[in-house]
């Protein structure tokens, strides 16, 4: 008797991190911890910028809006893990896990694009910097954000859609924390030879060009700090780019990683382990990266946190 199609109606078992009963109290702690330390930081970034008038600058802009595409990432897939263990129900249902696969492609899609913005925002700053404030005009600020935004979107929307076109049968486990777009494809009893060839070709276009726009740009910056005289120059123009280089490094180093990963190990488990690096460590390290190496935020933080003691 041939497998019966369940698509309509059936639900998805997300095996998590570990299928051992002891480390469940031990991993709802850890990343309950880790969510709520990924929240706090990314919105005192928020409040840090939205509440001092020198941060009101292009640079400080994106970066708020990065924090905030941060937290909603990590809102995607934290809370729905913490429930599971704590109900003890591993279950997500056929339209959750498809708008959970959707949500963290047009996250991720977005936080790709803006690592790109802030990359040739910094390009202008050091390149060209007495036509900086011409150039990054709000604007042209608001117009980078809502292209990333819309890039993004269209980038989920198309693998969700596509998504919606294959037949699922009786295997529906997912050896993984999330719906994670490879791995659902895989359970697939329908052919699913284009899915497979439409996620790398478009993923590398659309994580690719910005990959390419920011090695471009930091040529750029390179070459021109090199050309200053002044070591004082030098220093304070490697110095604003140092806290986007680390999380440029952070957010591609790790992704790459895990899919170089995947493809030389058979270990669905160690694939899952390697993805928590930039689904979630990256965006609990983020603030940690931009307060601490960015004298401009350690004097915003001050401030922000007289006036929240002062209030209280």
């Amino acid at each position: 008797m041939g497998a019966v199609n369940q698509t309509a109606t059936s639900e998805f078992i997300l095996l998590g991190l570990s299928e051992d009963l002891a480390l469940q109290p031990f991993i709802f702690s850890l990343f309950l911890s880790i969510y709520l330390i990924t929240t706090l930081g990314n919105l005192l970034i928020i409040l840090a910028v939205t509440s001092d008038s020198q941060l009101h600058t292009p640079m400080y802009f994106f970066l708020s809006n990065l924090s905030f595409n941060d937290i909603c990432l990590i809102t995607t897939t934290i809370p729905k893990m913490l429930v599971n263990i704590q109900a003890q129900d591993q279950t997500i249902t056929y339209t959750g896990c498809l708008s959970q696969v959707c949500l963290i492609l047009n996250f991720a899609g977005i936080e790709n694009c803006l690592l790109a913005v802030m990359a040739y925002d910094r390009y202008v700053a050091i390149c060209y910097p007495l036509k900086y404030t011409v150039i990054m005009n709000p604007h042209f600020c608001v117009m980078l954000l809502l292209c990333s935004l819309f890039f993004s979107v269209i980038h989920a929307l198309f693998h969700t859609l596509m998504l919606l076109g294959l037949s699922f049968c009786t295997e529906t486990e997912i050896p993984h924390f999330f719906c994670e777009l490879a791995q659902i494809i895989k359970l697939a009893c329908s052919d699913n030879f284009i899915n497979y060839l439409l996620v790398y070709t478009v993923s590398v276009l659309f994580f690719g060009i910005p990959v390419f726009g920011i090695i471009l740009s930091y040529i750029h910056i390179v070459s021109s700090v090199l050309r200053m005289s002044s070591l004082r120059g030098k220093y304070k123009a490697f110095s604003t780019c140092g806290s986007h280089l680390s999380v440029v490094s952070l957010f591609y180093g790790t992704g790459f990683g895990v899919h170089i990963s995947s493809a030389f190990t058979d270990s669905p488990r160690k694939t899952v382990v390697a993805s928590v690096m930039y689904t979630v460590v990256t965006q609990m390290l983020n603030p940690f990266i931009y307060s601490l190496r960015n004298k401009d935020m350690k004097k915003a933080f001050k401030k922000l946190i007289s006036k929240i003691t002062s209030f209280l």
